[in-house]
């Protein structure tokens, strides 16, 4: 019998369920590992898997748990080095650069006092975010300089000291819609718009989805940006300026696709499993 696919989660929502019912479909054996519930022992560590899908929310119990995998032998997908670069905005943003991908303007304090007296220089209005975080949750617009010193201020109070690394990028006036794409072992699978009339586009914070269609231009875009983050299931947030100029805002490296789903279909799901399913049993077989 097939040694079954590890999964890594920690809540099984509609994407988890859509990749479940496609192994199902497909008969792939796989177990379930609740990472706020699974122990490992590093010493001599060997898994009865043969390799593992991450669906875990958590960055941090993510990137910890894939470390792990990958100590006892396993391709995990996406990689430990993927979610590492992608979990950190800041990381993101300088591996995007070396590879000379636009992306906005950005100013990086070590603490949020350091930023205030620069953001005349840098320009208003900017986007204040944490450095991990997803859905748009702890961003803010600085619109001018009294608000900017009342939300560092705020920042400032924040426990931990992550929350204290002040990530700035400018603010790009989008068309009222930004892009999220696709991207499975460096193949596009598809684009949609995310309209909203609130700054902040996420679906998950009601953006409404629309196919968006990729062109060469995108397409070469999207598969560059994927070569300079890494081999994996990508999901790409772009932002189109006012001449119409693309620039690379996120990389997501446990995407969520429901909303895509409505607008692409369901196909998408099966081209996840397809890459994920060749990922594994590639390493598998170079191992044996």
């Amino acid at each position: 019998m097939t040694d079954p696919i590890a999964i890594l989660h920690s809540r099984i929502r509609i994407e988890e369920r859509r990749l479940l019912e496609e192994f199902d479909r497909r008969r792939v054996p796989y177990e379930l590992l609740d990472t706020r519930k699974v122990t490992f022992r590093p010493d001599g560590l060997r898994l009865p898997y043969r390799g593992a899908l991450s669906r875990e929310i958590s960055h941090t119990r993510n990137v910890y748990a894939t470390r792990l995998l990958e100590h006892a032998g396993l391709t995990v997908v996406n990689s430990h080095a993927i979610l590492t670069t992608c979990g950190d905005k800041l990381l993101t943003t300088l591996q995007l650069l070396r590879a000379g991908i636009p992306t906005p303007r950005t100013l990086i304090g070590l603490t949020p006092e350091s930023v205030a007296d620069q953001l005349d220089d840098f320009g208003y209005p900017s986007v204040v975010k944490p450095l991990t975080g997803s859905w748009g949750r702890l961003g803010a617009r600085l619109k001018e300089r009294e608000t900017a010193e009342a939300l560092l201020e705020h920042r400032a109070a924040l426990t931990g000291p992550q929350h204290q690394i002040t990530y700035v990028q400018e603010y790009i006036d989008k068309p009222g819609r930004d892009i999220r794409a696709y991207v499975f072992g460096g193949e596009v699978v598809g684009a949609i718009y995310k309209y909203s009339d609130h700054w902040q586009t996420n679906t998950a914070r009601g953006g409404d989805p629309a196919v968006c269609p990729v062109t060469p231009d995108l397409e070469k875009l999207l598969v560059a940006t994927a070569d300079a983050i890494g081999e994996g299931v990508l999901a790409v947030d772009l932002l189109e300026g006012p001449d119409g100029e693309l620039y690379v805002n996120e990389v997501n490296h446990t995407p969520e696709f429901h909303g895509a789903i409505a607008e692409l279909g369901t196909g998408m799901v099966g081209r996840y499993v397809d890459y994920v399913l060749r990922r594994v049993d590639d390493a598998h077989g170079d191992a044996h």
